[in-house]
């Protein structure tokens, strides 16, 4: 991690400061992430920007994340690199009451009681949820559903051909 991040923040003071944090951290740290990687080479780029909505008066956290993620292709199972461009506005809640107030754009971060937050916990989070379920790699061929019988295998007997057969008996 990089050393301006503090493993832990107020969310609130960085609220009422308005403090913006930059950063990057190996891929090898993101235990969360390591399942669903080919493998833990590579950095992740990472900005926090704390502030207050000028209209609704909302506090919010803007992540943004610029990655190229590791993973294995389903069609050709070669590594590929997955690039990941992630911006995205979370509104601070003290409750989950408070959800059905924030603006359609924001999704919602319930702040735990101290106010404490982990930037990497964050940066993980977004990451988990930007890896695709079937990752395949830009330009891999689809493969053929139709599958037709080649002629050697046409022209071999058929096994049950014997109890086709017996069944005329």
């Amino acid at each position: 991690m990089s050393a301006n991040v503090p493993e832990l923040l107020d969310a609130w003071r960085m609220v009422a400061a308005r403090r913006c944090f930059d950063g990057q951290v190996p891929l090898s740290e993101l235990t969360r992430l390591q399942g669903l990687i080919a493998d833990a080479e590579g950095q992740c780029r990472y900005a926090l920007e704390f502030g207050r909505d000028d209209t609704l008066q909302v506090a919010y956290v803007e992540l943004s994340i610029d990655v190229e993620l590791p993973l294995v292709c389903q069609r050709t199972m070669q590594r590929f690199l997955l690039p990941v461009s992630v911006k995205q506005r979370l509104g601070l809640i003290r409750d989950e009451d408070e959800e059905s107030a924030l603006p359609p754009d924001y999704e919602a971060l319930l702040v735990p009681e101290d106010g404490n937050l982990r930037p990497l916990d964050l940066v993980e989070d977004e990451l988990v949820l930007a890896v695709p379920v079937v990752p395949l790699s830009p330009g891999s061929e689809a493969v053929e559903k139709d599958w037709f019988a080649t002629d050697a295998e046409l022209s071999k007997a058929n096994p049950f051909a014997a109890l086709a057969a017996l069944k005329k008996q």
